[in-house]
């Protein structure tokens, strides 16, 4: 390859692009003093490349989709059967049923570890009901929102008010709009109260992941779970029932004993879904989502099975899949093997500690930043710091031997390691130190409003 600068003068020339036969490419430019100069780039091979985004734009579409339908691999999609959960289902529906009898139902707490179905059945329940509903004179309203994505009680309150027909724009009837700021809490549950009142309307609150709500109330001190489980006596026609689901099996016990009683009027709680329950499930989304054949049986008996073990989490068995199908479709492979389970794995392996950390409830996280604090520390000593953690932050301390057991629960998922210490005539002690980065831990928890001044 050789490369000629030329300087031809100052006469005018166009912009000019030659390809001759492949095998040179001058361009003419003027540079700025209106000289042009020519560069010559003397290859023996075209200059010519495909953009990258083309070349992936174009390998996608002309080569095979494995995947014919991706909705059917994500946990928010709704199957016609929910597999393994009519007792669940059957639970939560007699619990509702007084909706069709026209009364109000009891409160229900729903609890279950991430991936058993929860949030699935409620929906469809209360999808099959507002449709029986709709077709009567009874006025019932259902009303949906997750206490995690909605990172405030004011927002988490107008979410609802908006659902029950409070708008955001300003009406003549002050009581029936609602800003997106500038109202105390108080004023906005008013206004709630006010709307069901005004309409009639028996409405049913389902707050999702409803022990971060939790975490919240203890941070601002303002009771919604209260006002809410005592609406009742303050409506005069309609009424108001609550459904929290959860994922932490202790959620009550950060709870005021007020609030205990009325809310957990019913409860039902989700067990971890087995591995022959997982592979049916799995062999479930894979007829809908892909040809046959396309999945391996190697392959789904590999999903099943890691998915399986390790949690019994129904989301964890569909990401696996959906990111092994994934893998092989850029890869342009006709089936989804073993090999691709195994990179999924991997590549979701990547943000597991983060994702775990994430997913712990608060009591587990003080626990982690207390065995976070030393190198080493016994479980006496774990439990002395916990205590002062929960002190600092205005939170109840559990009982040491719940906390024992939260340790063993936390040791299991690997976040910390336990060693038995021989002290001699003193006995036997366990101590217990991180396995991840303080760093990933303080990332990982410093948008938790209870824990900021504690990192």
């Amino acid at each position: 390859m050789s490369l000629e600068t030329k300087v031809s003068g100052s006469d005018p020339i166009d912009l000019r692009r030659v390809n001759k036969n492949d095998q040179s490419c001058e361009v003419f430019q003027k540079d700025q003093l209106n000289c042009c100069f020519e560069i010559v780039n003397d290859l023996n091979m075209s200059t010519t490349t495909i953009d990258p985004i083309d070349r992936l734009l174009d390998a996608a579409q002309n080569g095979k989709t494995l995947i014919k339908n991706r909705d059917v691999l994500h946990f928010t999609f709704m199957p016609s059967q929910i597999l393994h959960r009519d007792p669940e289902q059957e639970k939560i529906t007699q619990s509702l049923l007084p909706i069709l009898m026209e009364s109000r139902p009891s409160n229900l707490l729903v609890y279950g570890k991430p991936g058993t179905g929860k949030t699935l059945v409620i929906k469809k329940v209360l999808s099959k009901i507002q449709k029986r509903v709709e077709e009567g004179s009874f006025p019932i309203k259902l009303a949906y929102t997750n206490a995690k994505q909605e990172t405030t009680l004011y927002g988490l309150l107008v979410s609802f008010g908006r659902q029950l027909g409070l708008g955001s724009q300003k009406t003549n009837n002050e009581k029936m709009w609602l800003p997106s700021t500038g109202l105390s809490i108080s004023e906005v549950f008013n206004r709630i109260l006010y709307v069901i009142d005004k309409n009639e309307t028996n409405a049913v609150f389902v707050i999702d992941e409803i022990d971060y709500l939790a975490e919240l109330i203890q941070k601002t001190g303002k009771d919604v779970l209260y006002q809410i489980t005592r609406a009742n006596e303050r409506l005069t026609t309609g009424s108001l029932t609550l459904i929290g689901v959860s994922n932490d099996l202790t959620f009550k016990e950060r709870l005021d004993p007020r609030v205990i009683s009325s809310l957990s009027e019913e409860e039902v709680v989700f067990t971890n879904y087995n591995l022959p329950q997982i592979r049916e499930i799995l062999d479930a989304r894979i007829e809908v989502a892909f040809d046959e054949g396309i999945v391996t049986d190697s392959a789904l008996n590999l999903c099943s099975a890691m998915a399986g073990r390790e949690s019994g989490d129904a989301r964890r068995a569909l990401d696996l899949l959906r990111v092994a199908a994934e893998i092989a479709e850029r890869s342009q492979m006709p089936t989804v093997t073993e090999e691709h389970i195994r990179m999924a794995a991997e590549k979701i392996e990547e943000n597991k500690e983060v994702i775990a950390l994430r997913s712990y409830p608060l009591h587990e996280k003080l626990l982690i930043l207390a065995i976070m604090k030393s190198s080493e520390i016994s479980t006496g000593e774990v439990y002395s710091t916990y205590k002062s953690l929960c002190k600092d932050i205005r939170q109840k301390e559990l009982t040491q031997r719940r906390v024992t057991q939260m340790l063993s629960e936390i040791e299991m998922s690997g976040i910390i390691a336990g060693r038995i210490v021989h002290q001699g005539t003193h006995g036997n002690t366990k101590k217990f130190k991180i396995t991840v980065s303080p760093d990933m831990v303080k990332t990982t928890f410093k948008d938790e409003m209870l824990l900021e001044d504690i990192l």
